[in-house]
Parts: C-alpha cells; structure tokens; sequence
C-alpha cells in the first residue's frame, strides 16, 4: 500500500481525507488529536504545526503522497487588521508549510503526489480577506515553482476552494441565516462540505491524475468562474 503524510488530519476536511484514503493506504497522520484516528492503517503522530518539529524517524523511508491541511480565516477590513494577525496567517499557512516540505522532499517518492489548500479569494479579490489572500496566494506560488522544479518525479498541485463547513468556519456559519446567505452566493446554491475537497484532494494524491502537475484548482461551487446573479 501507498504511505500518505497529512499534516493536520483530526479535523474538517484532512479527517475527511483520512476516512477517504485509510482502507486502501498506510496513513500518516501529524495533528495534535487523535480521537477520530482509529483504524489499523494509520499511524498518528503528536505534532503541533506551531511549536513543535516534526519527527521524521516515525515517518517510512518513502512517501508517495503528502497534503498539509491546516489554514486560518482571519476575515476583517485591513485597518483591524493588525500586523501580527497577518505574520501569524503567514506562518501557519505558508511557513510552517514550506518548513515540513523542506524536511520531506527527500522522502518523497518517483511519482509521488503533493496536494496543498488556498482559496478562491487569491486568484478573485474579496474584499476583508487582504491577510489570508496573501498567505495562500504564497502557497500558489510556491507550488508553481515546486511542480516546475521537481517534475517529473513530483506532482505538485494546489485545491482553491471557497467557504466549506468545517470547524474554521463555524463563525460563517453559525446561525441559518448566515447559511442561507452564503449558500446563495454560489451558482451551485450550497457551502462546500469537507468530502467535497476531500475526494479532490484525494484524486489528486492517486494515480489517477498523474498527468496533473502545477495546478490551482477551484472546487468552489462555480464562485470563482460564474456569475449567475
């Protein structure tokens, strides 16, 4: 079976990866829980993206595929924003990312898949999103120039997607009115769901898209292209 690394999978859509790949791949899985990780093909490793390193001797001697699940959404008009709110956004999302990557890259194997998260407000300006636009916006670049830099032997792709609900969102979605509205932005009349960036993601780890590098890709119920109102 194929070794998968996930970065943050206890939760949202990584858990939703986890359920995905775990019956058919040894899953490695570095989050600070662990309640929803049972099952005999995975490994869990304690691992906090903001403090701790990440301990690579429990990790195999090849990875075929790698995805690093945690973000923020910090959504405010620029001047609340404060400096450090946006040093934070940069660390958790692009730093702490290019950090493990930096320790992996020499794991990974010929034909291996590596799979990271944005958002649609990178490559479609919105406005209060100025702190997480940039940090993602980061990670498209990054993994342009990972894809060109390492094909053929590693795939690197980017999921874009737009509001889903999960844990990070609840503050979006906490009330049905909220839900309403936000579901009617989308020309698909619904928020994105975890498995729906989860099969993507997914997708892109297998050997189904092994002629897929460098990508961004929306999976964002039309926001980003269509404009139905």
């Amino acid at each position: 079976m194929k070794n998968i690394l996930l970065i943050g999978g206890s939760h949202g859509i990584g858990l939703s990866m986890v359920k995905e790949l775990q019956e058919t791949h040894n899953v490695f899985v570095a989050s600070r829980t662990d309640e929803e990780l049972q099952h005999k093909n995975i490994t869990h490793i304690k691992f906090d993206v903001t403090t701790d390193e990440l301990d690579v001797s429990q990790l195999p001697e090849k990875l075929d595929g790698f995805a690093y699940c945690p973000g923020s959404i910090n959504l405010k008009p620029f001047k609340m924003m404060s400096l450090d709110t946006i040093k934070d956004d940069m660390e958790l999302n692009f730093f702490a990312m290019v950090k493990i990557v930096k320790e992996i890259i020499s794991l990974m194997n010929e034909g291996s898949s590596m799979v990271f998260f944005s958002t649609i407000a990178v490559g479609t300006g919105m406005p209060f999103h100025t702190s997480v636009a940039a940090a993602k916006g980061a990670i498209e670049g990054f993994a342009k120039s990972m894809a060109a830099e390492y094909a053929p032997k590693v795939r690197v792709n980017v999921i874009a997607p737009s509001l889903v609900d999960t844990p990070l969102a609840k503050r979006l979605l906490n009330n049905d009115k909220k839900r309403e509205m936000m579901s009617e932005r989308h020309p698909l009349k619904r928020v994105g769901n975890p498995e729906d960036i989860a099969n993507a993601a997914v997708f892109l780890l297998s050997d189904k898209s092994t002629w897929m590098t460098g990508q961004i890709i929306g999976v964002d119920g039309g926001l980003s292209t269509l404009n139905i109102n």
